[in-house]
């Protein structure tokens, strides 16, 4: 995730942010342009960017001035086109992206996959609601970097990308809510937007890690399965790596939940659920390759770099001057990506948290991140 300032008046600001908090300017998401922008009002629903102010432009002196690299961005061609707030922006605050205001589209590209909301009517459901949409906005903006294309259900009814928020609360007591896909429609119950249901299913399924943003990645990696693999004529390929998809997916999860994973499985997977199924190999395989290329972009721009001590008594030092979503070799992703997850673990551990990221990575897991780095860059036909 890059790092975003007020053109107004060069606060830093969150990729979530509605406001600036030091000058209350309304911010909002510019999908075609890739940046939160401070907005200035055009009347009627319209809104235009803000030109960056003297303020933003300048650097912050001293420890901000390396902290904080980002710099509102000069006027460029798109700089004064002009945009209305996505519907669910401007009815109920749960989006901060803009749509064109010549385009006819209602809702921005994030929201245009959603099928079913969450029951409005439902105390607390909107503030479920708005916590699933800040994830579901980071997968779509990870999405737009790796330049991935999505086709919607209005696009493509039989297997377009939809997602159903839904909650057990609505639904018939023998039809349980699972979060999970079907050919192209993504399930998520509400439920993972309360923390500490989701903690307790944590600790329930005897899981490192499990987040909305994790599940957003996960269940995206079985849409794009479907488009990169299966229509993509990669099925042997991907059989080489990853197994026989072919194998009765009902029955290996029964087995994996009886039994769990194999004895073996930190040898060969990165998660023991990978382990269940092919299908779940790939899905948790591209979860964590999208877990890293958002985080290394983060670490970069925040000018963060870590010292790795080596083998022979020596240090190296990571660069973190690169782009992470555009990058060829993905082996150089993986030598930042190591030290900075056991730096940022350390830290963690110093505040008695867990690990930011519970996971050691075998060669084999490395492999199947680097064949998912291929076929994305041949799908997005980056050379």
């Amino acid at each position: 995730m890059k790092t975003f300032v007020c053109q107004s008046c060069g606060q830093p600001v969150f990729f979530e942010n509605t406001h600036c908090t030091r000058c209350g300017a309304v911010l909002g998401f510019l999908p075609d342009q890739m940046r939160l922008s401070a907005l200035v009002d055009a009347g009627d629903g319209i809104w235009a960017a803000a030109p960056p102010s003297p303020s933003s432009r300048a650097r912050p002196p001293g420890f901000l001035g390396r902290l904080f690299r980002t710099r509102a961005p000069e006027p460029g061609p798109g700089a004064t086109r002009h945009y209305r707030k996505c519907l669910n922006y401007a009815e109920h605050d749960v989006c901060n992206w803009m749509v064109p205001a010549e385009s006819p589209a209602r809702f921005c590209l994030a929201c245009a996959p959603n099928r079913i909301v969450p029951n409005l009517g439902r105390p607390g459901n909107l503030e479920k609601w708005a916590r699933i949409e800040r994830g579901k906005r980071r997968l779509a903006y990870g999405l737009l970097r790796l330049g991935l294309s999505v086709e919607t259900r209005h696009q493509n009814p039989e297997q377009g990308l939809a997602f159903d928020f839904l909650s057990s609360e609505d639904a018939p007591p023998d039809q349980p809510i699972m979060t999970g896909h079907a050919s192209g429609l993504i399930t998520i119950n509400i439920d993972e937007a309360d923390p500490a249901l989701r903690e307790r299913a944590r600790l329930d399924m005897d899981e490192r890690y499990r987040t909305l943003i994790g599940h957003f990645r996960h269940e995206i990696g079985h849409y794009y399965w479907d488009t990169l693999i299966l229509d993509g004529g990669r099925l042997e390929d991907f059989r080489a790596l990853f197994g026989n998809e072919q194998t009765d997916y009902g029955e290996a999860l029964q087995r994996y939940y009886e039994a769990g994973p194999p004895a073996d499985w930190q040898d060969r997977f990165i998660t023991p659920y990978a382990s269940a199924h092919p299908w779940e190999d790939w899905a948790e395989t591209w979860a964590h390759y999208m877990h890293m290329v958002d985080t290394l972009e983060t670490a970069g721009h925040f000018g963060i770099e870590v010292e790795w001590p080596l083998p022979d008594g020596s240090r190296a030092v990571s660069d973190p001057d690169f782009d992470p979503y555009d990058l060829k070799d993905f082996q150089l992703m993986i030598e930042h990506w190591l030290p900075l997850t056991y730096a940022i673990n350390s830290l963690n551990r110093s505040m008695g948290q867990q690990d930011l990221y519970p996971f050691v990575l075998p060669q084999p897991a490395i492999d199947k991140m680097a064949y998912i780095h291929r076929t994305i860059r041949a799908a997005a036909k980056r050379s």
